[in-house]
């Protein structure tokens, strides 16, 4: 089991940056493939990147791609969201979350979540 606490969420404005981060707790944590998606009010939880297990291969979904880095550090069992370029469309609730082996971009497919940190970008 892994539990994850996000952090570095706050207002910014458009073209500012921002960058969350992960921590995990527990000793398994280079066993656990991890994502970060995003909520914004009234819409669904939706997928914004992912990173495997020895942070060799990441994902991205197209709206952020060229601005936002995952990264993990898994001698510190975290993992990092560098975002970049914010718009005020990337405003969200985002979250970590953890699964088991390989990486997905289906937020059903991860069994373990943070409780979030909102990002808000003004104009």
């Amino acid at each position: 089991q892994v539990q994850l606490v996000e952090s570095g969420g706050g207002l910014v404005e458009a073209g500012g940056s921002l960058r969350l981060s992960c921590a995990a707790s527990g000793r398994t944590f280079s066993s656990y493939a991890m994502g970060w998606f995003r909520q914004a009010p009234g819409k669904e939880r939706e997928f914004v990147a992912t990173i495997s297990r020895n942070g060799g291969t990441t994902y991205y979904t197209d709206s952020v791609k060229g601005r936002f880095t995952i990264s993990r550090d898994n001698a510190q069992n975290t993992v990092a969201l560098q975002m970049n370029s914010l718009q005020p469309e990337d405003t969200a609730v985002y979250y970590c979350a953890a699964r088991n082996l390989v990486t997905a971009t289906t937020p059903n497919l991860y069994k373990y979540w943070g409780q979030g940190t909102q990002v808000t970008v003004s104009l």
